[in-house]
């Protein structure tokens, strides 16, 4: 007579499991400087990225996604905290020797995901600075970093390509530094007798271009912000960096493949200097900018063959996206815009990297998860990369702690594409402030250049107000402000409450 309670509670364990957060692995592949329309999934014809696209087909591609930023210090910065950028001081492009900017007194997204027990790893690009405020010995223990922010595991480019020290640190510290050879860097004053890019342009792969100020130390051929001297034995090589990063990408899921695990992987191929190897350079007709395109496709490729490999596919979310929109010419005489032909890198989308406009953050966005997002879907939903932290904390079970993750909110159901609810609002930084609801946009009044002089791109500013009808006109190309003073009102004050206030829960 006892069968039948036992039989109930055995019934009532299976579905409490199954009622149990489920746990996929998640790889978040974030490109750097990608535009909207630079890969075939989003409209690219030039070159084909067969591995992005697979993720596209067997996932689901948003439209309306974007980074909280147009420029990448920022919107890494809110993609891991689920905080707005311009609420946090010190969050704009990161020099080189920028301290530490991540909070270590509350969780970030892999601080939150440790807790749901998950290996965490950053892999790639960093640019979230190192150490504490007064200045950094690169030649000892290197904290607090990624490993006091939540990281199991780092293995990153300090600050971004065109900026020294030109090292791979591990954890933390420096990989294979010659202690006989210090490191000393300077972002104030040359330090050192290491040739530099405006003494001996002689010396160089490519040439800065005049009044970007990419003309200091020389690393690897190629001049770069700032000074640097020592370290020769730890200085990478700049064809190597995708395939550095991959593999250490690859080995981080073969050790980690019996439990959960979340991977940071911050590809820096499609910013200056823009050098792939040799594999690549040549290949797409469109010059470095172009074969760095073609580099990142094969990068994604490597990860996905190691994830089928390993049988880790099905229940591995990968998230891939941008940290901004496209820029040509930042730095360097590398032919991009010269051989760029009729590919429009931003697609339909007005602006570019910097820019106010939709092309500043309005961003490829793709989530393939096959045990857990249909195959082959395309959504319309208005996205925030910024709501991850809050989507994968309930995704993961994990509730959010009153001071973590203030302007992320939970878009699980339509992360897996089963809603198509807009975000509330999302607020955009570029050169001026914006704010999106439903089909709108709204534009702050903003002083200083409508075009940047050495990017030429359309920056958004303007000191009247502007409104557009993005759903309709994704290119901005008639401010109709004067002809919707409500929705303008309704819009400014939008953002001046969204400046002012955090969110309530």
């Amino acid at each position: 007579m006892r069968i039948l309670p036992v039989l109930l509670c055995c019934l009532l364990s299976v579905a409490a499991l199954a009622q149990q957060p489920q746990r996929p692995n998640i790889i978040v592949i974030y490109a750097d400087d990608l535009g909207y329309g630079d890969v075939s999934c989003y409209g690219m014809q030039r070159i084909k990225t067969p591995n992005i696209d697979r993720l596209a087909k067997n996932g689901l591609r948003f439209t309306r996604a974007y980074a909280t930023s147009a420029t990448c210090t920022p919107s890494r910065y809110g993609l891991l905290t689920g905080k707005y950028p311009w609420k946090q001081k010190n969050t704009g492009i990161a020099p080189g020797d920028a301290p530490l900017i991540l909070p270590t007194d509350r969780r970030t997204l892999p601080g939150m995901l440790q807790d749901a027990g998950y290996r965490t790893a950053v892999i790639g690009k960093w640019h979230l600075g190192l150490g504490l405020p007064g200045g950094l010995d690169w030649n000892k223990e290197i904290k607090p970093g990624p490993l006091e922010t939540g990281f199991s595991y780092a293995f990153i480019m300090p600050a971004t390509l065109d900026r020294v020290p030109c090292v791979y640190v591990e954890d933390r510290h420096v990989v294979n530094l010659d202690p006989k050879d210090p490191i000393e860097v300077s972002y104030a004053h040359k330090v050192g007798n290491e040739p530099t890019g405006a003494e001996h342009p002689e010396k160089l792969r490519m040439l800065p271009d005049p009044g970007h100020g990419h003309n200091q130390t020389i690393v690897d051929s190629i001049s770069r912000i700032g000074w640097m001297t020592g370290g020769h034995s730890a200085l990478w090589k700049d064809q190597d960096i995708a395939g550095d990063i991959t593999r250490k990408t690859q080995d981080f899921i073969k050790a980690n493949r019996q439990q959960p695990f979340f991977i940071y992987f911050a590809s820096g191929d499609i910013h200056v200097p823009r050098y792939p190897h040799s594999q690549f350079r040549g290949k797409s007709g469109m010059g470095l900018r172009g074969d760095a395109i073609l580099q990142l496709d094969w990068t994604v490729g490597e990860i996905l063959r190691t994830l089928d490999s390993l049988e880790l596919t099905k229940n591995t979310m990968i998230i891939f996206s941008s940290d901004n929109g496209p820029v040509l010419n930042d730095g360097y005489v590398d032919q991009a815009v010269e051989l760029v032909g009729d590919h429009q890198p931003a697609g339909p989308l007005r602006g570019g990297k910097y820019s106010s406009f939709e092309a500043g953050a309005r961003v490829p966005f793709i989530v393939q998860w096959p045990a857990g997002v249909k195959a082959g879907a395309t959504s319309d939903v208005l996205f925030s990369q910024i709501d991850l932290f809050a989507s994968l904390a309930k995704l993961t079970g994990q509730p959010l702690r009153d001071n973590e993750a203030p302007d992320s909110f939970n878009m699980l159901a339509q992360l897996l594409g089963k809603s198509k609810k807009d975000r509330a609002y999302l607020v955009t930084q570029g050169a001026s402030m914006g704010v999106l609801q439903g089909g709108w946009k709204y534009i702050a009044p903003s002083k200083g250049a409508k075009v940047a002089k050495l990017t030429n791109i359309e920056l958004g500013n303007d000191e009247q107000q502007q409104l557009y009808s993005v759903s309709a006109d994704a290119g901005e190309k008639q401010n109709i402000a004067a002809q919707h003073p409500e929705k303008v009102k309704e819009l400014a004050a939008l953002l001046q409450q969204a400046r002012t206030n955090e969110k309530t829960r």
